[in-house]
């Protein structure tokens, strides 16, 4: 049975608290001078609790390290993702023949900013904004900014940016 990384990770949480527990009680009964049915003659259990200590912060150094490398691999995958998604963007705008105003417009319109503020941005009039929005709903063949924006994920994800680690492997040996 193989236990996940979130299961491994309380599992180390609970060796090292009853470890840090035990060290802890130890110590106080060495300040206080006190003893408890033996407990002062356990050189070996600590020993052994030592060494749990120590391979628990080998396998915590383990996952940390884990864990970094998943999150540059998601790191890099989010960048694919954001220039594949300009780069469709910028290709689609221009086999629809969009002027550089539209592109403008259209781009500001899938970042969802108001008419409002794309004719502020532009430091253009509303009712610019509003014609060139109908001029690039109309050459991109939808009725509406969410069609437009829907357009663009669907193609996104049409296909996977990147395989999995596991598949890259396979596909170079």
């Amino acid at each position: 049975m193989k236990l996940s990384q979130t299961s491994l990770l309380w599992l180390l949480l609970v060796v090292q608290a009853v470890c840090a527990a035990f060290f802890v009680t130890d110590a106080m009964l060495d300040w206080t001078g006190g003893e408890s049915a033996g407990f002062r003659h356990l050189h070996s259990f600590e020993l052994v609790l030592a060494l749990a200590l120590i391979g628990g912060l080998a396998a915590t150094i383990a996952l940390i390290r884990s864990q970094n490398r998943r999150v540059r691999d998601m790191q890099r995958q989010l960048s694919v993702a954001q220039g594949a998604f300009a780069q469709l963007i910028a290709s689609q705008f221009t086999e629809w023949n969009l002027s550089d105003a539209e592109r403008d417009v259209a781009l500001l319109s899938i970042k969802g900013l108001p008419i409002a503020d794309i004719a502020t941005l532009r430091q253009t009039k509303e009712g610019t904004v509003k014609a060139q929005c109908a001029a690039v709903y109309r050459k991109a063949g939808v009725t509406g900014r969410v069609q437009l924006l829907s357009y663009f994920i669907d193609e996104l994800l049409s296909e996977p940016l990147l395989t999995n680690s596991s598949e890259r492997s396979n596909s170079t040996t």
